[in-house]
């Protein structure tokens, strides 16, 4: 099944990044245009319809919001935090693949793949 998922977990806390924000973009030459914002659902994924497409073969951008993510659980940060906003540029080079990206994060650092699901 072609399409983009997307799979955030804090793993400092060791739990899914439930209500983190999210962007996913397209690139193109001089811009970038939204294909999906919304927020990590409750079983740690990034749920849009969206996302179910297939997508044409290029440069894409997911976004990950971390300081604002861990400013809601509760966490004190300092004013300008070691990671506020992680973009994740990744290319789409076989269309009828499907592309999962797990976005593994601390507020400290971060790991971002392309995973097998």
């Amino acid at each position: 099944m072609p399409g983009i998922s997307i799979h955030a977990v804090d793993v400092a806390r060791g739990v899914v990044a439930t209500g983190m924000r999210v962007e996913l973009f397209v690139l193109t030459d001089n811009d970038r245009h939204l294909v999906a914002r919304g927020t990590i659902s409750a079983t740690g994924t990034f749920d849009d319809p969206a996302l179910e497409a297939t997508f044409a073969a290029g440069p894409y951008e997911a976004v990950f919001h971390v300081a604002a993510y861990y400013r809601e659980a509760g966490f004190v940060l300092p004013a300008v935090p070691f990671l506020d906003v992680v973009t994740y540029r990744f290319g789409i080079a076989e269309p009828r693949q499907h592309y999962h990206l797990p976005f593994k994060f601390t507020a400290w650092g971060y790991s971002c793949f392309r995973g097998g699901a």
